[in-house]
């Protein structure tokens, strides 16, 4: 007999009440009712994932927005203004970066033994590296089985100023010196690069007597001027007066080595990582540093999420400003149809089936877990661009999927610099799209030669919108294609550089998993303590707190 209450009805408990009050549909109910359970749980899942939702809505309102807005036809200034609050994001993510980069790393490195964070660091970049050549060999597959490219005989504009690129060497000597700063605080907002300027004029005047004339008060005068242009000799007799003028064309070119603008990413890096594992050799003398810097590191975690909440509304006036600003969408779309189609599908492959692949193999886990946990960043480096600015955004997702700290924060900075596959695939398909488009058949040797200057253009890509149009130069000009030409794919570069900085950021986030993979013995036995940010309030609520890395030592703090 069912026990009952005083009023005579039988007692049911608070889980049963529960479940009569939000009836669940099972099996039982058919398709019908699967799909009316999947709506009923979509508003929770809405609620709780309310900032993609809103990203991804913004990039949607945005394509809307900017095709819907192309029949007014604004003007110069009304596009300006739509783009205003994207250029506002752009700046508030780059405003974050370097103090980012360096509490990130500074306290990742200090927590960790500096053997293991050297044997981290060197299974970062063999991965980094072998998906980069990954994706530069797919790109050349594609490229020479499509075919994208067909000439069209069409007359191409060409400057008529004479330039000289850097050659590979150059871009790979400047990676060096960017590596080793000569001022840390410039190369926050400058790096170094080389080139090659026009040689001064110079003018050389010599006098000397003609040994072939019967008077000995018989001189020739030369005078040489030299130009960066032409070289001018003439010489003059005295006695017969005859000038005899010779002109010889020659360009002398000469390397400098100037500070442009664009933060050198390597540089900090380097200083950073000398830093923090200096202050994990220091141990307790230094805690006061690592103190610091993990306060910073919390800081301007604080100000990510601040600004990563502000990130829907400029990505979507940031898309639809990008739109309004193409010429002829149709015409463009017509000419260069195959060729994004050839980089999309290169982008595709690599994204959702070689970067999985490879983290299966390496980790035996699942890949897409990586990849749903990470879609914000995705969708972030969609609107941005720029997987430096991304950053920030990627950091939050990795440590939400239990990502070791002590490794995204050592990882990621160093794949947003070196790790570039999109921007290696599409280094290794435009050249030889340019090549088609003229009618150039290139050898096996050249092709080989496109490989590997790509894989040194990409990395040295700074991390920031459209980078790979400047470091492309110097791909043409290592098989001898018209640097021109890059014209021809400048109209689509700005679609496709989106899809490449979202590929860059997925194998950031997949690089950092497989380090912390294979680097998990290392971890468990480390001397030091994982990295915890969280604040924790003592009992009494005296409004101190413990502190943030004593590593178990109670150390109070009046906040």
């Amino acid at each position: 007999m069912a026990d009952t209450g005083a009023a005579g009805e039988p007692i049911v408990d608070e889980g049963q009440r529960e479940k009569q009050r939000n009836p669940k549909f099972t099996d039982r109910t058919g398709p019908a009712g699967s799909c009316a359970a999947c709506l009923h749980a979509t508003p929770k899942w809405c609620r709780q994932n309310l900032l993609l939702v809103l990203t991804v809505a913004g990039v949607v309102l945005g394509l809307i927005f900017g095709f819907s807005l192309r029949a007014a036809e604004p003007s110069a200034d009304a596009i300006m203004l739509i783009s205003f609050p994207g250029n506002i994001l752009m700046r508030m993510l780059k405003m974050l970066i370097v103090p980012l980069i360096v509490s990130c790393m500074i306290t990742g490195l200090a927590s960790l033994d500096a053997k293991n964070s050297g044997r981290m660091g060197l299974r970062a970049i063999a991965y980094y590296f072998s998906t980069t050549f990954v994706a530069i060999i797919l790109g050349i597959i594609l490229v020479l089985s499509i075919h994208p490219g067909e000439p069209d005989n069409s007359a191409r504009k060409r400057s008529l100023k004479e330039k000289h690129p850097p050659t590979s060497l150059d871009a790979f000597l400047d990676l060096i010196r960017n590596i080793f700063p000569d001022n840390i605080l410039q190369a926050c907002f400058q790096h170094t690069k080389t080139v090659y300027v026009e040689k001064e004029e110079e003018e050389f005047i010599l006098t000397k007597p003609n040994n072939g004339s019967s008077s000995s008060n018989d001189t020739d005068i030369f005078s040489i001027t030299s130009t960066t242009q032409r070289t001018i000799t003439t010489t003059t007799n005295l006695t017969t007066n005859e000038t005899i003028t010779v002109v010889n064309e020659t360009i002398q070119w000469v390397r400098s080595y100037p500070m442009e603008d664009g933060m050198n990413v390597l540089g900090i890096i380097t200083f950073c990582t000398a830093f923090g594992i200096l202050i994990s050799n220091m141990g307790s003398r230094a805690q006061i540093m690592l103190d610091f810097f993990t306060v910073l590191n919390e800081i301007i975690m604080k100000m990510v999420i601040l600004v990563m909440w502000y990130s829907p509304i400029g990505i979507m006036f940031l898309i639809a400003g990008k739109i309004l600003a193409l010429e002829d969408p149709a015409k463009v779309g017509a000419q260069l149809g195959m060729y994004m189609v050839t980089i999309l599908l290169g982008l595709c492959i690599h994204t959702v089936v070689l970067l999985p692949s490879i983290y299966f193999i390496l980790t035996r886990k699942n890949p897409f877990r990586i990849m749903w946990g990470v879609v914000q960043a995705w969708v972030t480096a969609l609107g941005t661009a720029s997987s430096t600015a991304t950053l920030p955004v990627t950091f939050q997702c990795l440590e939400k999927l239990n990502i070791d700290r002590r490794v995204t924060r050592f990882v990621l900075p160093i794949g947003a610099t070196i790790n570039m596959d999109g921007t290696a695939l599409y280094e290794a398909v435009a050249p030889i799209f340019i090549a088609q488009m003229n009618g150039i058949e290139l050898t096996f040797g050249k092709v080989i030669a496109i490989s590997l200057t790509a894989t040194c253009a990409s990395i040295g890509a700074a991390a920031i919108p459209s980078a790979g149009l400047v470091t492309m130069v110097m791909v043409l000009t290592s098989v001898g294609l018209p640097a021109d030409d890059i014209s021809l794919i400048l109209a689509v570069d700005w679609f496709l550089d989106r899809f490449r900085t979202s590929t860059n950021v997925l194998g950031d986030s997949f690089g950092a998993a497989v380090v912390e993979h294979l680097s998990k013995d290392e971890l468990r036995h480390d001397q030091h303590e994982p990295i915890d940010d969280d604040f924790e309030m003592d009992m009494q609520g005296n409004g101190k707190r413990k502190s943030l890395t004593g590593g178990g030592r109670e150390k109070d703090e009046m906040i």
